[in-house]
């Protein structure tokens, strides 16, 4: 459904591409006529987000067609990785990650977009302030995604529980286990937690300001205990089940097996395309994440996605005017229309937001939609992918029990005191 128009339309343009395509010298300021603009993206059937900009761009833009370079999203950090150390011309690169953009910019692989960063437009990004580098931008954030917490209304309702507005973690444990119902087969959690260390890191990390850099984990302790609370209760899957089965938080929550998942907002475009496609009959909700104690603003975690110009782009004007186009109005439009959060941020996307079809529009969900602070998932550093590594093995282990709380966190510090400072 999603590819068919742009990739039909490739092969008529490359025809036409030829003698500017000769050019490979990355400067294509003078090239005119038709461009064939390359793109890498991950899991481009299943992330509609980029074919909606690549449509949506040459819509504005006829003389410039979108070749997607797909890559499985598994494989994407290694995949460009290696691609721009070997000289690769893609003109458009996706920042998947901070860390990507941290390394690929520090290794002078990116174009400087700051003029772009610091025009009217860069303002309004979300998410901006995670690329500066020194004064420098070499990316503009085009979605902005934060945690909220989904919840099943009518799992909510059969158990005569109110939906789930201003729980602190202790009242959402609490809530879970009213909520797990039955067995085996027809067991019914009253949460899932997924297996992704953010879920207990990150989280921690944005309600104490802790850092995830900085040597000291005991912040992270409170929030184990809230994990393995759930765990011990048998209110949600455990850790290694979901690993071992690879349980999908998409499944779990859409099949009505889980009545709460804490989850990124990317999670809203899947929900509302699978209803659409009648794939689910979920009913569902969107709250904000439940806060620590005492607690009277509304923070989360989160992190933007962004486009940058390969610094040996073949076609470079076109893949700046690519980048600009995607992280302004129009592209917000573009995306906000299928359910993605943009990075661009205006009452007027706000709006067309809560007018899509199947999307929450109670009072609840617009809070969600507007948490107080946004705290990044991760800082970012030299420092960063070492440290990453580090905590997401001692998370496994305190998770599968193998490590208590205490031993865990002691051993993330040391290990990050020996291995990485």
């Amino acid at each position: 459904m999603i590819r068919r128009k742009m990739l039909a339309a490739v092969g008529l343009a490359m025809a036409a591409l030829l003698p500017l395509s000769a050019c490979g010298s990355g400067d294509d300021s003078a090239e005119s006529g038709p461009v064939e603009l390359t793109v890498a993206v991950w899991s481009l059937a299943s992330t509609p987000e980029f074919q909606t900009l690549f449509d949506a761009f040459h819509k504005a833009n006829p003389d410039i067609t979108v070749k997607p370079v797909d890559i499985l999203a598994a494989d994407y950090p290694t995949k460009v990785t290696t691609m721009l150390a070997g000289g690769d011309t893609t003109d458009v690169i996706t920042m998947k990650t901070l860390a990507d953009y941290v390394r690929f910019s520090g290794r002078g692989q990116l174009q400087d977009l700051t003029s772009l960063a610091t025009s009217p437009t860069g303002a309004n990004l979300a998410g901006l302030d995670a690329y500066n580098q020194g004064g420098k931008y070499y990316a503009l954030p085009y979605r902005q995604d934060f945690w909220v917490l989904y919840y099943n209304k009518k799992l909510f309702d059969a158990a005569k529980q109110p939906y789930p507005a201003n729980l602190t973690w202790d009242q959402y444990t609490d809530l879970a286990k009213l909520l797990t119902s039955g067995s085996g087969e027809n067991k019914v959690y009253g949460a899932y937690q997924h297996v992704w260390r953010s879920v207990v890191h990150a989280i921690s990390a944005a309600q104490t300001g802790g850092d995830q850099l900085g040597g000291d984990y005991k912040f992270l302790a409170d929030q184990y205990r809230t994990a393995l609370a759930l765990q011990n209760a048998g209110s949600t899957l455990d850790f290694g089940t979901a690993v071992t089965q690879k349980t999908g938080y998409a499944s779990m929550f859409e099949t009505g097996k889980a009545a709460m998942v804490p989850m990124g907002t990317w999670f809203i475009a899947k929900v509302l395309a699978d209803k659409k496609a009648g794939t689910t009959n979920v009913d569902w909700g969107i709250a904000p994440m439940p806060q620590r104690p005492g607690a009277d603003k509304v923070t989360t975690f989160g992190a933007p996605t962004a486009f940058a110009v390969n610094k040996k782009a073949k076609h470079a004007a076109a893949a700046q005017k690519f980048v600009e186009f995607a992280s302004s109005l129009e592209g917000a439009k573009a995306i906000a229309g299928i359910g993605v959060v943009p990075a661009y941020q205006s009452a007027e996307i706000r709006t067309q937001y809560f007018t899509l079809p199947g999307m929450p529009t109670d009072e609840l969900a617009k809070k969600a939609f507007a948490p107080d602070k946004v705290n990044p998932e991760m800082p970012t550093s030299d420092k960063t992918a070492k440290v990453d590594t580090i905590l997401a093995e001692e998370h496994q282990l305190i998770m599968t029990k193998e490590k208590s709380i205490d031993d865990g966190i002691r051993e993330m510090e040391t290990r990050v005191k020996n291995e990485v400072n």
